[in-house]
């Protein structure tokens, strides 16, 4: 509809005397006339100030009051050019002045012929036009005034004799019918006019200079009121006497007077108003109908209201024909006349392609203008007369199988009959009649072929999108867009929502429709329903069921679903069924009304499926029929649960012990989505029961303010129902041979918070600490998945009400053991992965990315622990730990507790930290034995021996303990001593030995510790770090020093790193004699093997700890110098020199005495072995040496000149001369004592 023509509403009610001095006091001197100037400058939102509502002429008429009160009061007028008495002109020259009157016309059509484009021209047109039909109009004004002034009534007739003015005056009347009766027909009809002037409806423009053509146009809108006006007047003068056209009945023989032209103009134009709206109609579309209307400009709307307030006062103080009476004879001539007819000539022919959707059209256009008052101002409460009998002929002219109307146009008609339902009175018939219509095509799809797939017939996929869709049948809808939106058959529906919501006379409609409805629905009718069928069907009752008796309807309902036999029920009608007893359910939720009727029956359908479904299994057909039945139920069930504000109307009803059959069933998504509807139950009925908890609002004292109350029991047994039928399948799944779905652990820690909430309703084997026994089962067994452990204690770690509650208990270890779970979920994160890379694709070489980000989260939640965080506070470890990836977070909290334990001084807190480390630890290698049982995955391999090799080193300090040596002695046995690394000549997996290669040095340095620290099992431990050594050294040693590749050996990278002195010893220490023992014995003369290897290792050793410790004279040496005396080989040569360089150097930079006193001892024993046998090689070595420490040598002679002599002796040859040349060889590098010695032995020669 167009915009609103006044800018005000209805002023209240004023007397008419009162009126007329406003109307006085703000005329316009200048004449009423149509201008859609007006309506161009501002959008079409109102009427011009000089138009025939908003000037007041129309009410002036109406109110018998002077139609011109500030005109015409000069005693002459001027009309036409002329100047004429005011008080006689329309008396003496009536004929003349309606002649002048046509001439004018005639000028203006003239100047339409000579329209021009030219702006100059055009605006000279413009003004000349205007001024044409300002005179037209001035004198039609006059004529109106001079009636209403100076005409008086005809007297009674004497036999006096009359002046010829007199005579005149008395003729007037029938003169006036007359010439007004000559001018409509010179006017003619508008929608004659020449299409040209016809296309000035359509100009716009601001400049206010309109064509000749517009004026014209004007003008024959302004005739054909003015002579509605005018003869309404004269009417009203001569006190509705009955004024006859004497002359024209003398000529034609015709009868003709003011009453009867008055009926036959005005049924004229309104037929000439309706021919303009059908070619206006003949461009709009049936989905644009509501919003295109059916003037062209606001001067046909203003016609239009004028019409509607003049014909409708007029039919109120007489019996003449109302306005709806006019317009409906237009419109059954319309109507009545054949589309395919060929155009008539004469007025009562109205061509029209499509005249029942035409009718419509106008129908729902010319309603809304009865809102409008005599001034133009829109009055919404302004009493509306309804046109239903005319409209019910429509209805059944739209419904009619026979006329075969077509959805497109049947929406349309509906649309508009729905907007007329809201400005008119309740009518009744108009349901009967629609539903007779509807009853009839209930299996019909109702669609528009040329929406296409927007519009094709949508079963409603969920019981809410079914309830939601009548809903909105039920309350104000914008009307124009639900021709898209909405089929003709919901359109019916928010008719017949609508007039059930009114009384008729204080009986309800229902009461009167409700028989005709259900007499439709016999026991054949409800068996020929297809599933469309049955979708209209539910859509019917459910729009009855919102707005009157509920449980009425419902019940008929029941009744009449029970008509259909079960074997012709398909699966997806059954459907249908469920969701449409899930909508009804709805219903009664939101008008807080018990289900528990209606939800055991539906709830008893579901047991029967689900029973069903649990032992169909390898028939994937029937598995998928029956899972869409059961998915609607669930689907139907959480929409309940979601819209139940209080969970108090027997909800519980709805979780029978069909889900016990239905879960074990469940495969993959449907067991996802089975699990995704309880989650979004438990969290409703936590929500729920907390606000109800709460107890009722201050100051609320509603009716429902108690409702509460009563909800708790209700709350209680819904608990009930989930505990009993749901809770025993979740348990089960916790040790699935397969990781589980998240919502698993989504829905146990669901379960928690409920026995958090409702403990006294959990099952008996959780009783009575329910909280502590789900923890027990889902957060802290170590036997259940990690993925499942690490999402269900995300969900609980920072709940305040939970940590309230273990501290209520006084359960103490909730934080070690949450701790505890964190180790276990970080250490199996490879769990899942095959072992072996040729197993594994390249997804599964990763940990699944979900996971990933669930242990972060964890791991972000741990450290926000008070145990953790004062564990992380006292080690001063920043928080942005949690940042980090879990295993690197992990490692900086093993940290951070062995920092904590080094930082405290008494004994009982000493003590303390252990037991809670322990318990931080649990079962560790439990943890990791899947790895180490399968060998694999690398991945996981390498996090074991890198985590449990931190623990070793940087918990070292408690490990030493009594208390935890057991953990630590299990640790060497399970991970660094197991039987297949103690059988020297089997080949451990590749990624066993990466993963020690790369932690052994954590092991090392964390036992080299421990053994310093213990006191009560110092020589197993150093048995242990031997045994380690011993096994490990060999593994890692490359063939050759020389090999690319070897990478460093770890105990060289265990010896490097930077620990203390006293470790460092004795790491060294314990490695040299390993070496010693079992990697530099000869057998017999055969060197050990990859000896250049052992001694290139002790000699970095040396280099590395850049220290010569008396255990390396000791252990060493003696071998060395072995290897120099027996092997040939270059690179032992040189390896065996260097290290003998780098003792002696480093016995010289020793202070004091200690090392010199036990080098020499090595070398005294060392030339006393091998000198009998190997004097030249020994003899050759000491020279060496006596280039690094001449002093060494020195002190040596006596022995080596005695082992000389006693060679001498055994040989029993004399003295050697060779032996002794190689002797003063070596005694001529030292000094003084060597030339001595030389002389000695000459001296001896020479005796």
């Amino acid at each position: 509809m167009e915009d609103d023509c006044g800018a005000s509403s209805t002023s209240p009610f004023l007397t008419d005397s009162l009126e007329l001095a406003m109307e006085v006091e703000h005329e316009n001197s200048r004449p009423a006339f149509f201008s859609c100037a007006f309506d161009s400058q501002n959008g079409g939102r109102g009427l011009s100030a000089e138009s025939y509502l908003a000037s007041g002429s129309l009410k002036r008429v109406l109110l018998r009051l002077d139609p011109s009160p500030n005109d015409y009061e000069e005693n002459t007028v001027e009309l036409f050019g002329f100047q004429w008495v005011t008080e006689m002109a329309l008396v003496e020259s009536c004929g003349f002045l309606f002649g002048l009157l046509r001439q004018q016309m005639y000028r203006l059509e003239n100047l339409v012929q000579m329209s021009s484009s030219d702006f100059g021209q055009a605006a000279h047109l413009h003004s000349e036009a205007e001024s044409i039909r300002h005179q037209c109009l001035k004198f039609l004004h006059y004529v109106k005034a001079f009636i209403f002034r100076y005409l008086e009534p005809p007297k009674v007739e004497n036999d006096r004799v009359l002046h010829p003015y007199e005579e005149l005056e008395a003729q007037l009347p029938s003169v006036l019918v007359e010439e007004l009766h000559a001018l409509t027909v010179h006017v003619g009809h508008l929608c004659e006019l020449p299409s040209n002037v016809l296309a000035a409806f359509t100009i716009q423009n601001q400049a206010k200079v309109f064509p000749p053509s517009w004026h014209l146009l004007h003008l024959h809108l302004d005739i054909n009121w003015l002579v509605l006006e005018v003869l309404h007047v004269l009417g009203e003068k001569l006190k509705r006497q009955v004024v006859y056209a004497n002359h024209f009945i003398n000529l034609t023989g015709e009868n003709l007077t003011n009453i009867s032209l008055f009926e036959k103009h005005s049924g004229n134009l309104i037929s000439d108003l309706i021919r303009l709206a059908i070619n206006k109609y003949t461009k709009v579309r049936p989905s644009e109908a509501l919003t295109s209307s059916h003037y062209s400009c606001t001067c046909i709307k203003e016609l239009w209201i004028l019409l509607i307030q003049l014909l409708d006062h007029r039919n109120k103080g007489s019996n003449t024909e109302c306005f709806w009476s006019l317009v409906n004879t237009t419109l059954k001539n319309i109507l009545e006349q054949p589309s395919t007819s060929e155009s008539v000539s004469g007025f009562d022919t109205v061509q029209c392609k499509d005249p029942l959707s035409f009718s419509w059209w106008m129908m729902n256009h010319l309603a809304p203008l009865y809102q409008f008052d005599r001034n133009g101002n829109l009055d919404e409460k302004k009493q509306k007369e309804s046109n239903w009998k005319f409209v019910e002929e429509l209805l059944k002219k739209s419904t009619d199988a026979q006329a075969g109307v077509l959805e497109e146009h049947l929406r349309m008609h509906l649309q508009c009959c729905l907007t007329l339902c809201s400005f008119w009175d309740l009518n009744l018939p108009v349901v009967t009649i629609l539903w007779d219509y509807y009853s009839k095509n209930l299996n019909s799809c109702f669609t528009v072929p040329w929406l296409g797939l927007k519009d094709l017939a949508n079963i409603s996929k969920t019981s809410l999108s079914m309830l939601e869709l009548v809903k909105r049948c039920c309350c104000e809808q914008q009307v124009p867009s639900l021709y898209n939106s909405s089929n003709s058959y919901f359109i019916f529906l928010s008719i017949l929502a609508q007039i059930m919501r009114e009384e008729n006379n204080g009986v309800h409609p229902w009461k009167q429709i409700k028989g005709r409805i259900y007499s439709k629905f016999h026991r054949k009718r409800m068996q020929e329903l297809t599933e469309v069928g049955l979708q209209n069907f539910f859509s019917l009752f459910l729009v009855l069921a919102i707005i009157v008796e509920t449980e009425d309807i419902v019940s008929r309902v029941l009744d009449l679903l029970d008509f259909l036999t079960p074997s012709s029920i398909t699966t997806a009608r059954r459907a249908l069924i469920w969701r449409g007893h899930f909508a009804f359910l709805l219903i009664y939720v939101e008008k807080n009304m018990d289900i528990s009727a209606l939800a055991e029956k539906v709830s008893n359908a579901f047991r029967e499926k689900a029973k069903e479904f649990l032992v169909t299994k390898n028939d994937h057909t029937q598995r998928q029929n029956l899972w869409t039945l059961l998915s609607t139920y669930i689907d139907g069930v959480q929409e309940v649960f979601e819209t139940s504000c209080y969970l108090s109307l027997s909800e519980e009803k709805l979780l029978n012990d069909g889900f016990t059959m239905l879960l074990p069933a469940c495969r993959g998504a449907e067991l996802s989505m089975v699990l995704n509807f309880l989650q979004v139950v438990l969290a409703r009925l936590r929500s729920v029961h907390e606000r109800v908890s709460q107890g009722p609002q201050l100051g609320n004292t509603a009716p429902d303010a108690q409702l509460p109350l009563v909800a708790k029991e209700h709350h209680l047994a819904v608990a009930s129902a989930l505990w009993r039928n749901f809770f025993p399948y979740l348990k089960s799944q916790r040790m699935s041979q397969t990781p589980p779905s998240p919502q698993l652990a989504d829905t146990a820690a669901g379960f928690t918070l409920l026995a958090l909430d409702i403990p006294s309703k959990a099952l008996s084997d959780l009783q009575p600490q329910p909280v502590l026994s789900m923890m027990r089962l889902f957060g802290w067994d170590d036997m259940v998945w990690p993925q499942l452990v690490s999402r269900y204690l995300s969900h609980l770690i920072e709940n305040s009400s939970l940590c309230e509650a273990f501290s209520s208990m006084g359960y103490t270890s909730y934080e070690a053991l949450t701790v505890r779970s964190w180790f276990r979920c970080v250490l199996q994160m490879f769990l899942d992965q095959p072992s072996g890379a040729w197993a594994k694709t390249d997804a599964e070489r990763t940990v699944g990315k979900a996971y990933m980000e669930q242990l972060t989260e964890m791991t972000r939640l741990i450290f926000k622990l008070s145990e953790v965080e004062n564990i992380l506070l006292k080690a001063n470890v920043g928080q942005s730990v949690f940042k980090q990836d879990p295993k690197n977070a992990l490692v900086q909290f093993i940290k951070a507790v062995g920092r904590t334990y080094s930082g405290l001084q008494t004994l009982p807190e000493k003590s303390a930290m252990v037991a809670k480390t322990l318990e931080y630890l649990g079962d560790v290698l439990k943890y990791v034995k899947p790895y180490l049982k399968a060998k694999g995955p690398p991945e996981g391999l390498q996090l074991t021996y890198w985590i449990i090799g931190c623990l070793v080193k940087f918990c070292a300090p408690i490990l030493a303990t009594s208390k935890a040596q057991q953990l630590l002695f299990r640790i060497v046995d399970c991970l660094l001593l197991p039987h297949s690394v103690l059988q020297q000549d089997k080949e451990l997996p590749v990624a066993l030995l990466s993963a020690i290669q790369e932690s052994l040095p954590l092991y090392l340095q964390g036992l080299s510790f421990i053994c310093c620290q213990s006191q009560t099992q110092g020589a197993y431990l150093n048995q242990l770090l031997g045994s380690i050594i011993r096994h490990y050294f060999g593994r890692f040693l490359p063939s050759s020093p020389a090999v690319p590749g070897a990478g460093q050996h770890p105990l060289l990278a265990a010896l490097g790193s930077s620990i203390s002195a006293p470790q460092l010893l004795r790491l060294r220490r314990t490695t040299l004699q390993v070496l010693r023992e079992n990697y530099l014995q000869f057998k017999g003369h055969a060197p050990p093997p990859r000896l250049a290897s052992v001694l290139a290792f002790i000699l970095e050793v040396l280099q590395r700890t850049q220290s010569t410790e008396l255990c390396d004279t000791d252990l060493v040496l003696p071998a060395v110098l072995k290897c120099l005396v027996l092997v040939n080989e270059l690179q032992v040569k040189k390896i065996s020199t260097d290290i003998v360089q780098y003792m002696v150097e480093g016995c010289q930079a020793g202070s004091g005495g200690e090392h010199a006193t036990q080098l020499t001892s090595v070398f005294r024993q060392f030339i006393q072995d091998y000198t009998a046998v190997y004097d030249h090689r020994v003899l050759s070595i000491l020279e060496t040496v006596a280039v690094l420490d001449q002093t060494l040598v020195t002190s040596l002679i006596p022995t080596i000149t005695q082992s000389l002599k006693d060679s001498e002796h055994k040989q029993g040859l004399g003295r050697n001369a060779a032996q002794r040349e190689a002797y003063k060889r070596l005694l001529s590098h030292l000094a003084e004592a060597g030339q001595n010695e030389i002389q000695k032995l000459e001296n001896e020669t020479d005796q």
